[in-house]
Formats: C-alpha cells, sequence, structure tokens
C-alpha cells in the first residue's frame, strides 16, 4: 500500500467481508477473533540436510555471506579436508557441488528446480548465421505459484505484503503502480470474481 504522510487515501468499493478472511491450511475461514494457527513447533536439534548446525552455518556464511566462488569453495574444502586428514575429522562437504546440493535439499519452504530447452527455429540468414540460432539453451525455473503458496503459508510474512488487489491513482487521475497487488494482472482476476478495492489519493 502506497503510504506517505503528506497523502490521504480514501477507499472505494470495499470487499464483501466474506471475502480476504484469513482461513487455515485448508481453507476453512477463522473466525474473526479467532487468531492464525501458530506454525508446527521444530525440533531445534534437527538441521536436515545438514548433518549438524556447524554444517549449516558453514553453509551459510559460504553461500549467503562471503558468497564464495565455486573454485574458491572447493580450494577452502580441499584443505579443510587435508587438515582433517592431520587432525582428524573431516571437512563439512565434498565440494561445491555437494555443497549447493545440500542447500538445494533443504525441505522447508523448498520448491524443485525444473528445467526446459529453448533454441531458435526462426528463419536464418543464407550466410553468416549467428551462433545463439544454432544454440540450444536450458532455462532453470521454479514453479513460481508453489513459490507464492510457499510466501502466503510463512508467518515471517505475515505483515509485509499487501493481500488484497487494489487500483492506486494520484490527484490527476493518473494510474500509479507500487507493487504486484497494484497491478493489472492482479486487479482483473479479483474483479473476475468479485468486486475490489479502488484507493484514490485525495
Amino acid at each position: 500500500m502506497v503510504c506517505s504522510d503528506a497523502l490521504t487515501l480514501r477507499i472505494v468499493n470495499n470487499l464483501d467481508s466474506s471475502s480476504a478472511r484469513p482461513c487455515d491450511r485448508y481453507g476453512n475461514f477463522l473466525n474473526d477473533d479467532e487468531p492464525p494457527p501458530p506454525p508446527e513447533p521444530r525440533d531445534a536439534t534437527d538441521w536436515t540436510p545438514f548433518a549438524s548446525r556447524a554444517y549449516f552455518e558453514t553453509a551459510e556464511f559460504l553461500f549467503k555471506c562471503a558468497k564464495m566462488s565455486q573454485g574458491n569453495i572447493n580450494i577452502l574444502l580441499n584443505l579443510w579436508e587435508a587438515s582433517a586428514t592431520t587432525f582428524g575429522g573431516q571437512a563439512p562437504f565434498v565440494n561445491h557441488t555437494n555443497l549447493h546440493d545440500t542447500i538445494d535439499a533443504i525441505p522447508v519452504g523448498g520448491v524443485p528446480w525444473q528445467n526446459f530447452a529453448v533454441s531458435y527455429n526462426g528463419p536464418r540468414p543464407e550466410t553468416d548465421v549467428p551462433p545463439w540460432m544454432e544454440q540450444t539453451y536450458e532455462v532453470y525455473f521454479r514453479d513460481p505459484r508453489q513459490l507464492f503458496l510457499n510466501m502466503l503459508s510463512n508467518p515471517a510474512f505475515a505483515e509485509d505484503f499487501d493481500y488484497t488487489p487494489m487500483q492506486v491513482f494520484d490527484t490527476n487521475g493518473s494510474r500509479r503502480y507500487e507493487h504486484f497487488m497494484s497491478g493489472d494482472w492482479a486487479w482483473k482476476q479479483a474483479v473476475s470474481l468479485h468486486s475490489t478495492i479502488s484507493i484514490f489519493l485525495l
């Protein structure tokens, strides 16, 4: 929602009270005074798919904090393994591939990677065909619908985004776009089912 001390917002065409209500994981509406169900408790000692908290924090440091390159990860893990051979223990990961595979195997909120191949199949010049016309490209993606469902079910995001489509206009009547829910697609999807919210800046 657009927020500013200098703006006054007027909401018209409110949704029916039966719409945009909180519900449980099965789609059953909650009572007005009923809080959402608490998230399922997590075992504080379970670091699946990591062997331990130390392994998890090592992966987090290399991948998220240091953003270390694959080559440097391999060098570090080789040094770690050489040290472990002398002093005992073992490196937490074999190489960067093992590290990334372990991260991708995290079950909480995980959406698997998918891929498909694309290639150009249009007209080609008779000579000097550009290389990109001859190549096949792999496109990797995660299902955006499943990612969105995961965000909706994550309590950490509960106060961070709007659940209701809206149209926002400035004082001259020009449409303003701020985020996904102020866009045309979300608006059209909701309007096809029910009247929604228009927001005007006065």
